[in-house]
């Protein structure tokens, strides 16, 4: 055994731990993951995957290590988070590994650890068993144990696949959800000036009779009168107005108002565009 560390061993181990964080970056880990806690450098975490080949092929094991204060004289202090159905391996996570008690040395380093403990996975030593029946097991029916194995690997040792997305919402239809417009109808009550119609039929110009058109006599030459009345039919050019025919070739428009025993309202006015 190494003689034991003075008092000055919590900074010698601080060193050493620093130098092995700066020799880690220089190593290829592959898909071993080994890295201290950020707030405690005497606190680590490794990950290991299951060796290719073995009954632990698939599983991803969570391993804690704790560095003690006279590290690299003393050797580290492993154990598994993850189930491991191991000879070597026993339910709380404790590890029987020769290089963490007898055969440690300064020399080593947790790197080295961590590399003999993915062997174990590879290779069970049973001649020094942390639990009895499970290496009785491995001598005696090795295809049961490996049939056990894999199973705590697919209920321990699984990685979790993250649940899937929720399902996007379906987008809905803008004509269905998007509301009626409403109409405003006026009221049937609104009272409104009715509009006049003028309904007529027009003959040809051959079937017309020439009518002498009187007009009061204050009737401006649109032909807006008072009192009297005023019938155009026929759209010949020539029209007789209180016995003159005119002939000016122009269109002319008449306005009267009806007769209608006593005058007429606005309603009432007729214009005929000839």
């Amino acid at each position: 055994m190494p003689p034991r560390p003075s008092a000055s061993a919590p900074g010698m181990a601080t060193k050493r731990i620093k130098k092995e964080i700066a020799d880690l970056s220089k190593e290829n880990l592959g898909a071993i993951s080994l890295q201290p806690n950020e707030s405690n450098i005497f606190n680590w975490k490794a990950i290991l995957p299951g060796p290719t080949g073995s009954p632990y092929e698939g599983g991803v094991f969570e391993v804690d290590v704790k560095v003690p204060e006279d590290y690299p004289f003393s050797p580290p202090h492993l154990h598994f988070v993850t189930k491991v159905y191991h000879c070597n391996i026993a339910s709380t996570g404790a590890i029987c590994l020769d290089l963490l008690k007898h055969a440690w040395s300064p020399a080593l380093s947790l790197y080295k650890v961590i590399l003999s403990l993915s062997s174990l996975l590879t290779d069970p030593n049973p001649s020094d068993p942390l639990v009895p029946a499970i290496a009785q097991e491995y001598k005696r029916d090795r295809k049961k144990h490996d049939a056990t194995a894999r199973e705590w690997v697919k209920k321990y040792a699984t990685p979790k696949q993250p649940p899937p997305p929720p399902p996007q919402p379906q987008p809905q239809n803008k004509a269905s959800s998007s509301r009626q417009k409403i109409l405003n109808r006026p009221s049937s009550s609104t009272s409104a000036t009715p509009i006049p119609h003028i309904a007529g039929t027009r003959r040809p110009a051959s079937t017309r009779d020439t009518i002498d058109l009187a007009l009061d006599s204050n009737s401006d030459d649109d032909g807006v009168g008072g009192s009297g009345s005023v019938q155009v039919l026929g759209n010949t050019r020539s029209t007789v107005v209180n016995g003159t025919n005119s002939t000016d070739g122009e269109r002319r428009t008449k306005r009267s108002r009806l007769n209608n025993g006593g005058g007429g309202s606005v309603g009432d006015a007729i214009v005929i565009d000839e």
